[in-house]
């Protein structure tokens, strides 16, 4: 490439004048003469720039960054747009398609630039015929670049020459005043932004700690807090913004910035989003402390605070090398956004600018194609900002697909021809597809609000924006799914893990809810289905604040739950959205005395009631929790005021949901049987202790576990006759609910045969019997049985049988301790036993304590606790009551070792008054 500069002054024209012979003048006889403007051009050059191009692909780049750095050097930034589109496409006929170097002139006058791109090769046929009215349409590529001259330039023309092919545009400076920094084209009335008759710029100064420290009164106009309730307070309370969490620049991180500008919205006292334009400057005061100040207008008064669009000094785009790097820096600026969501806001926000529209807005594709996904919008109410979805195919004919370019120039003639601008206002719109090689990514879209606003020349120009940047749009969503799906698949095993860690259900159902908030959703509620026959019950609400829950709970309880249908995935649910609506008006209109009851102050700030109504006044879906083919409950999840979910979150959403299902079946179906397991245990217990006359009788239970409330131990008081009672204390080999069967056997045939008047040698022979009868069943049995019948003297006789069992233990007044019985064969393995009972008194005071083997075992490490340790515990217990008694042999079993005991453990205390 070779350039050269030649400093201003008036220095003649070297190319020909308009005087050229009409054979010289790109004439086309026979096929009507091209836009060929011959009035003379300004006669004072004030300054020159050449250069000459290679006929090879990164030249097109370097032509770009050569008019670029010129214009941007002479000071014309309001230009440089649309000259490096249109030096874009000429360069690239030249050097691509003629196959010639490329010569680039840029000339500069009082009022205007004009830039001249010439290639050597003249015999090629220009690719437009006939007048500008019939130069052809958008849909069409060939000639792309003559097209774009006749439509951006303000005059154009080719000439040629027998070795030269020229063609030249001319752009018009506007008009400024001396020490303007930037200035617009004075506009009709019809044309100027829209804005209320009094602007109103909310002043919002945030401290270091991201907290507002000054609110000025348009603010409290606009947003409707007064100054002492909202300071204090964090911004990230108010603002609702535009960007995915996690993907993007976060409000926090704009606050730090040192200059930001952009959209967002401010949740009002009233409940709803207010959309914003906004701009920061970060500041410092005399002492060094630094702070934002935000100045804040309506959105659609923008033009208040937006900085005009300015060209970079160079271009980074180009490698060293030459190597063009960024195919849309031409649309979009650079440096270009390094996320999604910051590209498709700039996109909109340059695409609307560049048609001078009102508003502007961006759909993504599903990957069906089968529906277009709003993830950027300026300009639009803040409902159809996120994630509103739209059909790809709307109407017959090209200009009900979004796949063609269209253009309405006005809606009302063809009302829902663009369902997103339905009731927007917008009566004119051009849409265009992004595709990439071939298949429709999604849709790019400006509107006005005055009709007859865009032709095909505003469609040829936002089509090549949208092929500018649909490649990096598509690579910027990819990597952005591939994030998504990383952290979905990490999301998934971390949520699998904590489900499966319980089989509590209350447990499994605050872990749905804390999973999905605010992770999913802004706020979630669980209901469950107890069985086919019964309706869903609202068993779990959360929210992200948990001042919302109890007002949603209430909510949600005075309106019909979702019908649980089985079919996967989420669908939409209004009821909630409706209810809040209505509820918000019925206060507000209660607050203005307008429902014929008395007349309420309105107090300031969100109450309870419209504070609900931003928070479930969303879109709300509900998800079936579907485990062993049976719909089990469902999970529904909700946004605030104006906020919809996208389908990513809703896939992942549903694949929780399976493996929440699933938990919650478990966690039910573990619930059940623990319940049966425990009332059929709870049945071989005695359902109380009698009351004996003069004796004192403690029990202390512990079964071995979890889960168990009856092990294989079992104990027994119980009355046989008038002034008789029987008593027993058993351990069946083993834990758990097969030992529990012998228990419930030996328990009550011991009821039988006492009461038959059997003695105890005889009843406990009878029993033996019954265990070997059992089979493979029976379970060896030891067993302390004894009869008890108080005296009139205050004393008690005691008959027992210790049938293999630990010996019972009598503690006495003095504090000593001896065996109450002698050891004999235990029960349940010989079909001879040769049995006998001995007599025990008690006297007042004396206690006779009854333990299974749970408690002499018990054991840390080598050590055991054994008869000799439990007899020096019951020396201590002199004049303890038996239920102190009790008590104090079990904390000494306990603090014996640190592990769970290991067997069941029964203790039976009785106490001669």
């Amino acid at each position: 490439m070779t350039t050269g500069l030649i400093p201003g002054g008036q220095t003649p024209d070297p190319r020909p004048s308009s005087t050229r012979p009409p054979h010289q003048r790109g004439d086309l006889t026979g096929q009507g003469a091209l836009h060929v403007d011959d009035r003379p051009r300004s006669s004072v050059i004030t300054a020159r720039a050449a250069a000459s191009f290679e006929p090879v692909g990164r030249s097109v780049a370097t032509a770009r960054s050569f008019v670029r750095d010129t214009l941007q050097g002479w000071g014309f930034a309001d230009i440089i747009d649309d000259a490096v589109v249109l030096t874009s496409e000429l360069v690239t006929n030249a050097v691509v398609h003629a196959g010639t170097h490329a010569d680039v002139l840029c000339l500069r006058s009082a009022d205007a630039v004009r830039i001249e791109v010439s290639d050597r090769y003249p015999e090629r046929e220009i690719p437009l015929q006939g007048s500008l009215a019939t130069m052809g349409s958008p849909d069409r590529e060939g000639g792309r670049g003559l097209q774009l001259c006749a439509a951006i330039a303000g005059r154009w023309g080719v000439e040629y020459t027998p070795t030269h092919k020229q063609v030249w545009f001319q752009l018009d400076l506007p008009d400024r005043p001396v020490g303007t920094r930037t200035a617009g084209p004075s506009l009709p009335a019809d044309l100027l932004p829209l804005a209320d008759s009094r602007v109103r710029v909310a002043v919002v100064q945030i401290d270091r700690t991201g907290a507002i420290s000054a609110w000025n009164e348009d603010a409290e106009e606009l947003f409707g807090y007064p100054a002492d309730q909202v300071t204090g307070k964090p911004l990230t309370d108010l603002a609702a913004w535009p960007h995915t969490p996690g993907t993007s620049t976060g409000i926090v991180e704009a606050l730090q910035l040192s200059r930001w500008e952009g959209s967002y919205g401010i949740r009002g006292a009233n409940g709803r989003v207010t959309p914003v334009y906004a701009s920061h400057l970060r500041v410092r005061d005399t002492d060094g402390e630094p702070s934002t100040v935000c100045l804040l207008v309506r959105d659609h008064e923008r033009a208040v605070l937006q900085t005009p669009s300015r060209g970079p000094a160079t271009d980074p785009a180009t490698t060293s090398d030459g190597q063009n790097t960024d195919p849309f820096e031409v649309f979009i600026g650079s440096p270009a956004p390094d996320d999604l969501d910051g590209l498709l806001q700039r996109t909109v926000e340059r695409a609307r600018d560049m048609l001078d529209g009102d508003s502007a807005f961006l759909l993504l594709a599903t990957d069906d194609e089968t529906e277009l996904e709003v993830r950027a919008s300026t300009g639009l109410p803040s409902a159809r900002q996120r994630f509103a979805r739209v059909p790809v195919e709307a109407g017959p004919g090209r200009y009900g697909s979004a796949r063609m370019p269209a253009v309405h120039e006005d809606l009302l003639a063809v009302p829902g021809a663009v369902p997103l601008l339905n009731g927007t206002g917008m009566r004119s719109v051009v849409t265009v597809p992004l595709k990439v090689e071939g298949r429709l990514t999604g849709s790019l879209g400006v509107a006005a609000e005055a009709s007859g606003r865009y032709s095909n020349e505003e469609a040829l120009r936002l089509q090549f924006a949208a092929d500018r940047i649909a490649l990096a749009v598509e690579s910027a969503r990819l990597g952005e799914l591939e994030r998504l799906r990383r952290g979905s698949l990490s999301f998934l095993v971390e949520a699998s893990d904590l489900l499966a860690g319980t089989l509590d259900r209350d447990q499994t159902l605050a872990l749905m809810a804390q999973m999905t908030v605010p992770t999913l959703a802004t706020w979630c509620a669980v209901y469950t289905i107890a069985d086919q026959a019964s309706d869903p019950y609202l068993s779990y609400v959360l929210h992200e604040d948990e001042e919302f829950i109890d007002g949603i709970k209430s909510l949600l309880s005075k309106i019909a739950p979702p019908d649980p249908v089985p079919t996967p995935g989420a669908r939409v649910w209004a009821a909630p959205a409706a209810a809040a609506h209505d509820a918000a008006l019925r206060s507000s209109m209660r607050s203005l005395g307008l429902t014929g009851g008395p007349t309420h102050q309105v107090a300031s700030g969100i109450g309870p009631t419209l504070a609900t109504a931003s928070a479930v006044g969303g879109e709300t879906v509900v998800l079936p929790l579907v485990a062993r083919n049976r719909v089990i409950g469902m999970l529904t999840l909700g946004k605030p005021t104006d906020e919809h979910f996208r389908q990513e979150i809703l896939e992942l959403a549903e694949d929780l949901s399976r493996r929440a299902a699933l938990a919650l079946d478990n966690a039910r179906l573990y619930s059940e049987r623990t319940a049966i397991s425990q009332a059929l245990q709870r049945s071989l217990l005695p359902p109380e202790l009698p009351e004996i006359d003069g004796v004192e009788v403690e029990v202390i239970y512990r079964a071995a576990g979890e889960g168990n409330e009856v092990g294989g131990d079992f104990y027994d008081v119980f009355p046989i006759s008038d002034g008789a009672y029987g008593f027993a204390i058993g351990d069946v080999c083993g834990t758990g609910p097969n030992a529990a069967a012998v228990t419930g056997l030996a328990r009550h045939a011991l009821r039988l045969l006492a009461r038959e008047g059997l003695s105890g040698p005889a009843v406990l022979e009878r029993l033996n019997s019954a265990i070997l009868d059992e089979g493979a069943r029976s379970r060896f049995l030891t067993l302390l049985y004894g009869e008890m019948r108080p005296q009139e003297d205050g004393s008690a006789e005691l008959k027992v049988v210790c049938a293999g069992h630990p010996l019972p233990l009598r503690l006495r007044q003095d504090g000593t301790v001896e065996a109450a019985a002698e050891p004999q064969p235990l029960l349940g393995v010989m079909e001879d036993l040769e049995l006998y009972e001995q007599t025990v008194t008690l006297d007042p005071g004396d206690v006779l304590l009854c333990v299974t083997d749970g408690v002499t075992e018990r054991r840390e490490g080598t050590r055991m606790l054994g008869d000799d340790g439990l007899a020096d515990v019951l020396t201590t217990c002199t004049g303890l009551t038996a239920g102190a008694v009790a008590a104090r042999i079990m904390r000494a079993v306990e603090r014996f070792a640190s592990d769970a005991p290991s067997d069941d453990m029964a203790i039976l205390a009785m106490r001669v008054a």
